[in-house]
């Protein structure tokens, strides 16, 4: 989100020339979580120098399931100026210091993809490449006892980063949030109604198109009122209202790949142990999240229909509940893909407007995030150049091939064979930009993720290594030291960790003296 911050600190739009082909009206279509982080994002950035309208109907459910976030979320609240207690006391959130994924290897197996770095300060090489040597001499502990944020998130201890403490694993702490989407949306529209953004209550009926560039010129509402604009973003969900229903943009199905198409979502009361996790459990035709909230518990199922009925995957739910169910269940029927375009013309799709990817890794809400970053840094005026849409839908076009790669790993390297659902995916052709990554690890241990893609090699190891792909070799560069003071460096490595761990307050602790909602339910 640097380019939120850099538009902050000074609005390009405004100066001391101002161009006439400046984008004066902006119609979002939508409220939701990609509505009014929209909303927020470019009331601030762009001042009082255009028109923001937001259009959206109460009476249009939202999806409201993305509850999980990661820590890039923390750069967009910093940049819109928010508070993150009060942020987090208003969504009834909790933190988040990575994701447990259970029974996706084997049966019985779990395994977490902690946020957050490995310590520094080895001799030469990657920090992985000597813990494979190790490992492989029986001198080394599982990975996650030299992540800070693992070892926390098993004791369910809780602690922003000590800034401090540089050279510290307390200084390398990395959080994200758990909050209810519903409730972030309703703060993000106070912030964004303060700040000049125009709600109108409605649904949209229809759409004109000019002539002849087949742009639009306006929407039409159930009431028969136009409202025109110069730049509409939609950000109306899976329908894609504007991009694809009046657009007729395209859409890009990936199902091959991500086999899942269905999911049920139901809240609990609160049970279990109050980590800082997100937990996701593979079932026999998909899996299960769990997202611990301050009054209740997020739960959903997300599976594939060709190998699971909607009944049985309700039962299966319901099953594994830590408490009695909060509301009825809600069923969502999607298909993973993304849009040919997710800016088409004079329309931005923002949001699972532009595509869905399942929230296997909780990147729905970063997702949005980084459109609005990239549209801030690609900002349009009325001529909407072709050249500069191309640029944005290209960027947009690899990080979502980037995350779909990253999320059929999951699938890919699954060695179950209980069910016929985990046989497909365990053979299933994959995607060359992945298959390269596994065989280049395979091989030789190594991991080379490109400029600007969100999963680091820390993410790609903890993955790969946590479903059982082992490397046949490591990097050689790592014998030019000696094995002996590198085995004493991660014993030391493993013993400060767990000493900057046992001085830690309880996630509990930590939420009720920070950021408690009032009233806090039993949660903490």
């Amino acid at each position: 989100m640097r380019s939120i911050n850099r538009a902050l600190r000074g609005n390009r739009i405004h100066g001391a020339r101002v161009q006439q082909n400046n984008i004066r009206d902006i119609v979002i279509v939508g409220g939701g979580t990609a509505g009014w982080m929209t909303a927020a994002a470019l009331s601030k950035v762009l001042k009082n120098s255009c028109t923001i309208r937001l259009i959206e109907s109460d009476e249009i459910a939202t999806i409201g399931v993305g509850e999980a976030t990661i820590p890039p979320i923390k750069a967009f609240n910093d940049a819109l100026e928010i508070d993150e207690n009060e942020l987090l006391k208003a969504t009834q959130g909790t933190f988040k210091l990575g994701i447990e994924f259970v029974n996706w290897g084997k049966l019985g197996d779990s395994y977490i993809h902690a946020f957050g770095k490995y310590p520094s300060g080895l001799p030469t090489g990657a920090f992985h490449a000597y813990w494979q040597k190790l490992s492989g001499l029986g001198r080394a502990r599982d990975l996650a006892h030299y992540s800070i944020n693992s070892v926390a998130a098993r004791a369910a201890k809780m602690l922003r980063p000590v800034s401090d403490m540089p050279g510290s694993p307390l200084a390398d702490i990395a959080t994200a949030f758990h909050f209810d989407a519903s409730l972030y949306a309703r703060f993000l529209r106070q912030f964004s109604e303060k700040l000049g953004v125009i709600r109108l209550e409605g649904k949209i009926t229809n759409a004109v198109l000019r002539e002849p560039d087949g742009f639009i010129d306006c929407v039409v509402m159930d009431n028969g009122e136009k409202i025109t604009g110069d730049f509409f973003i939609d950000c109306s969900g899976m329908r894609g209202l504007l991009i694809e229903q009046f657009l007729h943009t395209g859409f890009e199905d990936w199902s091959a790949w991500l086999p899942c198409d269905r999911a049920i979502a139901v809240p609990c009361e609160s049970g279990g142990q109050f980590q800082p996790l997100t937990r996701s459990t593979a079932r026999t035709a998909g899996w299960q999240w769990r997202i611990p909230l301050q009054h209740r518990i997020g739960n959903g199922h997300v599976y594939s229909s060709q190998y699971m009925g909607d009944e049985e995957a309700l039962s299966v739910l319901l099953a594994n509940l830590d408490g009695k169910p909060l509301a009825d269940p809600r069923y969502i029927r999607y298909v993973p893909g993304k849009r040919k375009k997710v800016w088409n013309k004079n329309c931005l799709s923002i949001g699972l407007s532009s595509g869905f990817l399942e929230p296997l890794e909780s990147t729905s809400i970063h997702l949005i995030q980084t459109a609005i970053s990239r549209l801030i840094k690609i900002f349009p005026d009325r001529r909407f150049d072709q050249v500069e849409i191309d640029a944005f839908n290209a960027e947009s076009d690899l990080e979502y091939q980037q995350i779909r790669d990253f999320l059929i790993l999951h699938y890919k390297l699954s060695q179950r064979d209980d069910s016929p659902f985990w046989n497909y995916c365990r053979t299933m052709q994959i995607p060359d930009t992945l298959q390269k990554k596994i065989s280049l690890y395979a091989s030789s241990g190594r991991i080379l993720p490109k400029d600007k893609e969100l999963f680091d090699v820390k993410s790609w190891l903890e993955v790969m290594h946590g479903q059982g792909l082992r490397a046949s070799s490591y990097d050689p560069m790592v014998d030019v030291s000696d094995t002996q003071e590198i085995a004493d460096t991660f014993a030391n490595i493993h013993s400060v960790i767990e000493k900057c761990v046992s001085i830690m307050p309880s996630h509990a602790e930590f939420v009720a003296k920070n950021c408690a909602s009032i009233p806090l339910k039993s949660a903490v």
